[in-house]
């Protein structure tokens, strides 16, 4: 049986811990907090994440990194984007020689504007794999069918992630165009802010089936001018995600626009949850990646302005709505 490192025990992390550990994986969990790690030890639970589910009696968790990966064959990130850097120049001085790599965090770091894996290669000096696609940690821990995709350059080694990740009630599917899927899992998390935004403001469905469809064209316009793959946009881990995130009460981005849509200040709404909203970081790095690289993307900038700028949701709206007509495609 393999050695899988996952770092980050927040929602995600404790799904996917949980997963592997039902496969018959002999599974680490990494935690920050020593409380976590404790009552994952003790009572099997996570209760700041899950409060009525018990955790695979196996599943062992700790607060050192080193302890962690050191053995690891595999190692699953899943820590919020914006300290995933700090987390793993720690984790790189005791990685094993032939440790395998894979992100299932989604977001673009500040300043260097790179993706995940963009960060991981930076830190560990090595290649890694992305796994996103539209998946609720809630409903994976409860085994309720979901597909994602696993992205990563070398073939065979897909071909054994794959098998790794998949269960009866947990699909996955490859694919080789990593930094298409990851902007698509990052991205998305900007426009389900917006979305949430609308129906937090009570603009109806049309309004939210606007923001989803130029919301998409906006990602792959970006992710096209960064070298991204046009039809990776269209699979699991863009349009999939994309509708889940803008549409689904469990996505924390979607509820956080809902709250700013209903007036609330954004530094309540984020001190209100022990979740990370990843769009809202990533919101000002696609702002800057969208200026960097000369690149359109209305919907994204409106966020920004609300988000970074105290911009008004509804003034935001009316901005979006009173920009010139042209044509759609």
């Amino acid at each position: 049986m393999s050695y899988i490192a996952v770092i980050g025990a927040g929602s995600w992390g404790t799904a996917l811990a949980c997963l592997l550990q039902d496969k018959g994986y002999d599974v680490s969990l990494w935690a920050l907090e020593k409380d976590v790690a404790d009552e994952i030890n003790t009572k099997n639970t996570n209760s700041a994440y899950f409060h009525d589910v018990v955790l695979p009696s196996g599943l062992r968790a700790t607060c050192s990194i080193e302890d962690a990966v050191r053995k690891a064959r595999y190692v699953l990130n899943v820590v919020p984007t914006q300290f995933t850097r700090s987390v793993f120049k720690e984790a790189a001085r005791h990685l094993g020689r032939d440790a395998v790599i894979i992100s299932a965090s989604k977001g673009i770091e500040q300043g260097s504007l790179v993706t995940v894996t963009g960060i991981l290669r930076d830190v560990t000096g090595r290649q890694a794999a992305a796994l996103s696609g539209p998946s609720f940690a809630k409903e994976v821990i409860r085994k309720l069918p979901t597909a994602v995709t696993l992205a990563i350059e070398d073939i065979e080694s897909g071909l054994l992630l794959q098998e790794i990740f998949n269960t009866n009630y947990f699909r996955v599917y490859t694919h080789s165009d990593v930094l298409g899927v990851e902007l698509g899992g990052a991205l998305k998390n900007v426009i389900a802010i917006a979305s949430g935004i609308s129906d937090g403001l009570g603009l109806g469905h049309s309004a939210r089936a606007a923001l989803i469809t130029r919301g998409l064209f906006e990602i792959a316009r970006l992710g096209r001018a960064m070298g991204a793959d046009s039809k990776t946009f269209s699979g699991l881990s863009g349009l999939g995600d994309l509708v889940l995130t803008c549409t689904g009460p469990l996505s924390r981005n979607y509820s956080v626009g809902v709250s700013l849509g209903k007036g609330m200040k954004l530094q309540d709404i984020l001190a209100s949850t022990k979740s990370v909203a990843e769009g809202v970081a990533t919101a000002l790095s696609a702002y800057e990646l969208a200026q960097k690289k000369d690149v359109e993307l209305p919907i994204v900038a409106q966020v920004y302005q609300v988000l970074y700028q105290g911009k008004d949701p509804e003034t935001a709206v009316l901005s979006l709505m009173n920009r010139s007509l042209k044509s759609e495609f």
